[in-house]
C-alpha cells in the first residue's frame, strides 16, 4: 500500500448498496461519514473515546473539512482509509489528513483534511485543549 505519509491509522471499509447513489457510485456524503468513522476509531485507539470526552467536558468539533474526490467507489469495493494527525497548535486546534485507497487497483479515491477546534461540551464554546489531549494527540503527531 502506498500511503502519502508514514505510520497511518487504518480502517477497512466495505462499500454496500446503501452507499450507492443515482449515479451508480458511492455518494459523496458517504466519504464524509467514513472520514468521521476513522477519526473516532483513531481517537478511541489512543484512549480518547466519547466517555473520556464527556468526563473532561471537552470535544474536538469539526471547524473545516476539505475533501478532494479523485475517483469513485462502487458497490462491493473493499477500501482502506488512513488518517494522520498532522498539526496541533497546542491551544485550540488539531488537523487530520486522510487518504482512501482501493487496494484492488491501488487507486487513491480521496484525499482530505479536517481541522478540529476544541469545545466545552456543556456550553459549545471554544476552550483550550486539555493537557491530556495535548499529550495523547501530540504523541500521535506525524510530520507532513
Amino acid at each position: 500500500m502506498s500511503w502519502d505519509l508514514s505510520d497511518p491509522f487504518v480502517i477497512d471499509i466495505a462499500v454496500d448498496a446503501s452507499a450507492i447513489d443515482e449515479y451508480g457510485h458511492a455518494n459523496n456524503a458517504e466519504y464524509l461519514r467514513w472520514v468521521e468513522r476513522v477519526s473516532w476509531a483513531h481517537s478511541e485507539s489512543l484512549g480518547l473515546d466519547l466517555a473520556r470526552y464527556r468526563a473532561l467536558d471537552r470535544a474536538m468539533a469539526v471547524h473545516r473539512h476539505e475533501l478532494d474526490y479523485q475517483a469513485p467507489a462502487f458497490e462491493g469495493d473493499r477500501l482502506r482509509l488512513a488518517t494522520w494527525i498532522v498539526d496541533c497548535d497546542g491551544r485550540l486546534t488539531l488537523t487530520r489528513r486522510f487518504q482512501l485507497v482501493r487496494p484492488a487497483d491501488g487507486s487513491t479515491l480521496l484525499r482530505a483534511r479536517t481541522r478540529f477546534a476544541c469545545i466545552e461540551l456543556t456550553s459549545g464554546r471554544p476552550r483550550r485543549l486539555p493537557a491530556e489531549y495535548l499529550a495523547i494527540y501530540g504523541e500521535a503527531l506525524v510530520a507532513e
